[in-house]
């Protein structure tokens, strides 16, 4: 696998070319005939509670209360998090599930605004225009409380992305996404070329929280406007000195964060791991205008560039819409539908997933709204058997074999797919798009993915279970045997109370019979003093009684 060279400042820059990956038909031409256009506030705002990866949000409003453009409605106190925000002014009409962008096709919790046209801001943070001279810790909570996740589609949020953990090594390389490999969509190419000074902003933002050592603006090469006025932009400012607009090859997907840290650095992401490990950290050029109106505005992120595009409209254009804002109320600013739609899709035909129903509202990671026809998205048709041609092998991108993982799953060996690195699947779609039996392979890889993760949060849950029995076990016994140790104790001090009163008994009697003949003595004495002189009255009468007697026998 050979490697190849771009132009870096009049100097050559080695360049390192992945594995895998295909070539496809790009079809942005369609939605960049006009400048961006600004979509209407909608009859309605359905903002889903959840559209990050990490803990759930729980509403900060109830039905009937009216809220402000910019107010926070949706948070949490995790750590990784990422708070919602309402979009316009109105009234809270609903807090339920309701339709949201997700494959799965589930309803999710949202919050369901009634605008009132007066668009009426909150009070907003001070601007941070200085931001140099402020604490880094307090540039990333005003990113978190601005609910900035990674726009590019990983919805991660950024201000944890911006914050290394402790002892890992320096950041070396900010790696800025322009990339858009993607076919038809072109929202981050329409946001460089219109507003490259904000992407420059955020990105310099960015670079003070991480230190990084240099800022790496890599943009495919189908996309020579935005790689112009980048260019230009970079030139005409100094507050990314360390900043370099790197062109690479047009190459899907080549815009995957993975794939893009190997393209531009030759670093590997291990298995399981994280780019910052290898001190690089990787961020769309949306989330770094995102960053720039949070850090030097206050705004929080209420709304994004969201291409929308396909035969299946009348006039493809890209269009600012407010979060929350429900397809069916898009496709008619751009002429409404064609009768050559087909299908509805949300994102990408690579990465993107069918819509069921237009009532979805747009979130922070979805750019794209695609109408296709059946010629520029064929459907998938009859799925025939796998005759184990390889050729997923050849075009996935993370080196891994597809077709195994497949069996597996077909299988219902869910823990032998996901040793099979399932979860190292990027889900780009690759392996789909070139298969001869026209298997959807990435439908299954996210179905047994879910299924997993679902497995994994039963066995969490019976693991929990399991702990709080035998700590609840662990409770009784320990209550009983202190329990038991406390009667023992009661009833050792008992019979050492006994003991001891029975002792003092003893010593009680002791005492007494030692002095009870001496009291017998004295009490005797005292009874013989007593009588003595009875006894020497009386001794007289008898004898005087007694002589008569003998008298009388005398004379007779």
């Amino acid at each position: 696998m050979s490697n190849f060279y771009t132009e870096d400042n009049n100097q050559i820059r080695k360049l390192w070319k992945i594995s895998g990956g295909i070539h496809v038909p790009d079809n942005k031409a369609q939605s960049l005939t006009k400048p961006a256009g600004k979509a209407a506030i909608p009859s309605k705002i359905i903002i889903p509670l959840q559209q990050h990866i990490g803990a759930p949000n729980e509403p900060l409003v109830s039905v009937g209360d009216r809220v402000l453009k910019g107010q926070m409605v949706g948070s949490s106190k995790a750590f990784i998090n990422a708070p919602v925000h309402a979009s316009t002014s109105g009234t809270v009409v609903d807090i339920g599930d309701h339709p949201v962008p997700h494959p799965s096709g589930l309803p999710g919790p949202c919050i369901v605004i009634d605008p009132d046209g007066q668009e009426e801001w909150t009070d907003l943070p001070p601007p941070m225009v200085h931001y140099a001279t402020w604490d880094k810790t307090d540039i990333r909570e005003r990113i978190r409380q601005s609910g900035i996740v990674g726009m590019g589609g990983a919805s991660f949020p950024t201000s944890v992305k911006l914050s290394p953990p402790e002892g890992q090594q320096d950041i070396q390389q900010l790696i800025i996404n322009g990339a858009e490999c993607e076919p038809f969509i072109t929202s981050d190419d329409v946001l460089m070329q219109e507003h490259a000074e904000r992407i420059i902003n955020g990105a310099a933002i960015m670079n003070y929280l991480l230190d990084a050592k240099e800022c790496l603006i890599a943009i495919e090469d189908n996309k020579p406007k935005a790689i112009e006025v980048m260019k230009k932009a970079i030139a005409a400012t100094d507050k990314l000195p360390n900043a370099h607009v790197i062109v690479i090859p047009t190459r899907y997907p080549s815009g995957g964060e993975k794939q893009l840290i190997y393209i531009l650095t030759g670093k590997e992401v291990r298995q399981g791991g994280i780019p910052a490990q290898i001190g690089v950290v990787v961020q769309n050029v949306s989330t770094c205008a995102a960053v720039a109106d949070a850090v030097l505005e206050g705004k929080p992120l209420i709304s994004r560039l969201v291409t929308l595009t396909g035969e299946g409209v009348k006039e493809p254009q890209n269009m600012e819409v407010l979060l929350g804002t429900p397809v069916e109320e898009l496709v008619p600013q751009v002429g409404g539908y064609t009768n050559k739609a087909s299908k509805l899709i949300l994102g990408g035909p690579m990465m993107g997933f069918s819509m069921r129903s237009d009532e979805i509202p747009v979130g922070k990671a979805n750019n794209c709204v695609l109408v296709p026809s059946i010629e520029e998205v064929p459907s998938t048709g009859n799925i025939n058997a796998c005759i184990r041609c390889l050729r997923c092998v050849d075009a996935c991108p993370m080196s891994l074999v597809p077709q195994n993982m497949y069996w597996h799953i077909r299988s219902s060996a869910l823990e032998k797919a996901k040793h099979n690195n399932l979860f190292d699947c990027i889900e780009c779609g690759c392996c789909s798009h070139v298969c001869p039996s026209r298997i959807p392979l990435v439908q299954f890889f996210r179905s047994a993915k879910a299924a997993n993760l679902q497995l994994d949060r039963d066995q969490a849950k019976k693991e929990r279970a399991r702990e709080r029995a035998e700590a609840r076990n662990e409770r009784l016994e320990r209550e009983a045997a202190e329990k038991k140790a406390k009667m023992e104790a009661k009833k050792a001090a008992m019979k050492k109370k006994k003991e001891a009163a029975e002792a003092l008994k003893k010593e009680q009697e002791a005492k007494e019979k030692a002095a009870q003949p001496e009291t017998d003595n004295k009490e005797e004495a005292k009874a013989t003093s007593e009588q003595k002189p009875e006894q020497k009255a009386a001794q007289p009468e008898t004898d005087s009684k007694a002589e008569p007697a003998g008298s009388e026998g005398q004379d007779e």
